[in-house]
């Protein structure tokens, strides 16, 4: 990862126009390729970026200042650098994902044991789907072939409809899993979560924790 504080204005110019004006920010530029812009303050939440794949590419000669990003759209982030204030690159290596408290541990693998829960005809292809970003809690199809995302939360909050949201647009790149849809799942669900759940096509689904692990197995009966 690279991290870049500079002084800077930003241009964006594609589906519509924005413009940053002249300030000190921070310029992250990930392994994965893509480019955000960070004031000091917004929590987590960039100013303006360039999701991947796109392409950097820096300036030279009269133009060393300017920092074009590109993505495979044709969108571009124009940075203008004024004055750099720190420039340092550091190798994070392979990050372990998030580690899941019990609650939702369990969620997971209850649901993907149980999961006709989210639908009669629902088949799982695996729990913890591997992508580039980290891993899908449970990846499956619907009744009709379909193939379905979910993310598993406890409380269920607007950085967890985001992080599907990522992922999604990831598995859509696969040929062999594409369209893929998500179902955002949780013991309890925000109504902001669900406003922007709803708004990007996904499915909402309360669980119901105690039923899951209370539902009987009946795989192996003797009477």
């Amino acid at each position: 990862m690279r991290l870049v504080i500079a002084r800077c204005s930003v241009d964006y110019a594609g589906r519509l126009t924005a413009h940053l004006p002249s300030a000190p920010r921070l310029i992250l530029v990930k392994a994965d390729g893509s480019v955000s812009i960070h004031a000091d303050d917004r929590a987590y939440k960039p100013l303006n970026w360039m999701s991947p794949p796109c392409t950097l590419k820096e300036g030279s000669g009269d133009d060393a200042a300017v920092w074009t990003v590109v993505n495979k759209a044709g969108e571009k982030l124009i940075i203008t650098m004024e004055e750099v204030l720190h420039d340092s690159s550091h190798e994070l290596g392979t990050d372990p994902g998030l580690i899941k408290d019990g609650v939702e541990a369990h969620l997971q693998e209850l649901l993907a044991d149980r999961i006709e829960t989210l639908g009669e005809g629902y088949t799982l292809i695996r729990r913890e789907y591997m992508t580039a970003i980290g891993p899908v809690d449970i990846l499956c199809r619907d009744a009709s072939g379909a193939t379905v995302a979910v993310e598993i939360k406890r409380r269920g909050e607007i950085d967890g409809v985001e992080q599907l949201t990522r992922y999604l647009e990831l598995l859509n790149r696969d040929p062999h899993l594409a369209p893929v849809r998500g179902v955002f799942a949780a013991q309890e669900i925000k109504p902001q979560a669900k406003v922007l759940a709803t708004d990007r096509g996904m499915d909402c689904v309360v669980l119901d924790y105690d039923a899951l692990r209370g539902i009987e197995d009946d795989k192996l009966r003797l009477f």
